[in-house]
């Protein structure tokens, strides 16, 4: 039998410089749970967002994801982390299609052409694989980065102000993929839209 699912964050610190952005943050999710982190412009929701994902090194503390018996840092773990924020980089030249295709092929996923569409579906870009994202609209290019993220079907996923550019149709989607992703593992989302509260089991609320 497999061991439960955690993410464990202690005493986590950032520091830009001589600037200490977050400090001494500390919590557990287990699989299922969702956390909503908030806070104004510059308390460090982004940052913290970063460390949990390996992608920015803490000042002080750790990030530890335990799963199946095994303990792992954010860098050892990027096979169980997803990652949705507006600075995501995407290739504008080439297509949506070509864009998962060249992800998964960093990633070493294997993959279909058949797989790649049904998750272009699952985000609302059913039919469009074949454009450029140099056509796509601010909405449509966050949409692929939610399949980006979901490419490798993560334990952990990470939203980084998740409706951003989104229209309603966007802001159901996200509900979508929260809902499902209850059933995979954890989520954290840093926002500092109070709407997008409703979708945590708790709220962490920086700079306070």
């Amino acid at each position: 039998m497999s061991e439960p699912l955690r993410l464990i964050v202690n005493d986590v610190a950032v520091e830009y410089g001589t600037r200490r952005v977050l400090a001494g943050v500390s919590f557990a999710l287990r699989a299922g749970e969702t956390l909503v982190v908030t806070g104004a412009n510059g308390s460090g929701k982004s940052s913290l967002l970063r460390v949990i994902c390996g992608l920015q090194r803490a000042a002080h503390g750790t990030v530890t994801i335990e799963m199946d018996g095994r303990v792992f840092r954010p860098s050892e773990a990027l096979h169980l982390l997803g990652w949705v924020a507006p600075d995501l980089h995407l290739y504008r030249e080439l297509t949506a299609l070509e864009n998962l295709a060249f992800f998964a092929a960093v990633r070493g996923i294997r993959y279909t052409h058949a797989d790649l569409e049904a998750l272009l579906d699952e985000v609302g870009l059913g039919g469009r694989g074949g454009d450029i994202l140099a056509a796509y609209s601010s909405g449509m290019t966050q949409r692929l980065r939610y399949a980006y993220a979901l490419l490798h079907h993560p334990v952990v996923l990470a939203l980084d102000e998740p409706t951003v550019t989104f229209d309603a149709r966007g802001v159901t989607l996200v509900e979508g993929v929260v809902s499902r992703q209850r059933e995979r593992g954890i989520t954290i989302i840093a926002t500092n839209d109070p709407r997008e509260e409703r979708f945590g089991d708790y709220i962490l609320r920086l700079g306070q």
